[in-house]
């Protein structure tokens, strides 16, 4: 009787997650096991993409730690939504761009789930000035969460993810087209893809992948009025994409299934060239 209500169970949170996210049930079955046993660390995961990214590995089994800085209404409320879908999750407090808190994020997560072996350095900021109005404190400014905060992370992650682990930054995909009034942000996110390509190679040895993920213009808080405006008449797509699709291919990157990718940088773009 137990190991039926255990099979049922499991069976309607599948269901439910299919009718969500319109996938094929044996699909979901898959998921639901792809990174079980693993551990994920996911920064700025209290909302947009960094939200969609915990929710989705954790349904393909992973243990997640949901880091933020301020939102702790919003990281507890998604630890609650992962928990009660049958995932595993806590909610860590820290600023990716203090040393200090970066290892306390690593050495909690360790205490509280295991050794992450998965690291997604999703936390980031837009910063939007035109040159003739920056002044040097926006340099420090633009590039603290962005360039430091990845750094940091990555940082950590080179000294302490088991062999073949998963490193995944972010970049966007403004460093090939440019925006004006985004230049440190665009320039900040070239940056990260010279992380990755350089980080892939020193750690490839220990079968580590590193790899970034560039997003178009996506459905959060971060869009830029103007920029929601756009999409339908610069991609094929004709849309702007949703943060579930981003996260769709963090959880590509994570998977044994990337295991011959690394160096990277993936554009999840709706097609944008």
């Amino acid at each position: 009787m137990i190991i039926k209500r255990f099979e049922t169970v499991h069976l309607l949170l599948i269901n439910r997650g299919a009718r969500r996210s319109r996938r094929p049930l044996f699909l979901m079955e898959q998921e639901m096991s792809r990174l079980s046993g693993r551990v994920a660390l996911v920064t700025g995961a209290s909302r947009g993409i960094g939200r969609a990214i915990a929710e989705r590995l954790a349904r393909d089994g992973a243990s997640v730690a949901v880091n933020y800085v301020k939102n702790q209404d919003k990281a507890e409320a998604l630890v609650a939504a992962i928990t009660k879908a049958g995932g595993k999750a806590i909610a860590i407090q820290a600023d990716v761009t203090r040393h200090e808190d970066v290892k306390r994020l690593f050495d909690e997560t360790e205490r509280r789930l295991d050794r992450p072996s998965i690291i997604v350095a999703n936390a980031g900021a837009l910063f939007v000035r035109p040159f003739a109005e920056m002044t040097d404190a926006d340099f420090d400014t633009g590039f603290a969460v962005n360039v430091r905060g990845t750094f940091l992370t990555f940082i950590e992650a080179a000294r302490r993810v088991p062999e073949g682990g998963r490193v995944i930054g972010f970049s966007t995909n403004l460093t090939l087209r440019g925006r004006p009034e985004l230049g440190l942000y665009q320039a900040g996110k070239a940056a990260i893809e010279q992380f990755v390509k350089t980080m892939a190679k020193e750690l490839g040895p220990r079968r580590i992948t590193v790899n970034a993920v560039a997003p178009g213009p996506t459905d959060t808080e971060m869009l830029l009025p103007k920029a929601r405006e756009e999409p339908p008449r610069v991609t094929p797509l004709g849309r702007i994409g949703q943060p579930e699709e981003i996260a769709d291919v963090v959880a590509f990157l994570a998977s044994d299934d990337a295991r011959w990718v690394t160096g990277q940088v993936i554009g999840a773009n709706g097609g944008i060239v």
